[in-house]
């Protein structure tokens, strides 16, 4: 499971549903949602 941090909860948790996007500018991020409050939560990663 990849951990971001939720803006909402103030703290770091694991992603449910988490999902690999590319941004426009083709790095590679994470993106799914806080399984405590629901809230989205995004982690930019690497190349």
């Amino acid at each position: 499971m990849v951990e971001a941090y939720c803006v909402k909860c103030k703290q770091k948790r694991e992603m449910k549903d988490a999902k690999e996007v590319t941004m426009k500018n083709g790095k590679k991020a994470m993106t799914g949602t806080c399984p405590v409050c629901g809230t989205k939560m995004f982690k930019i990663g690497g190349k």
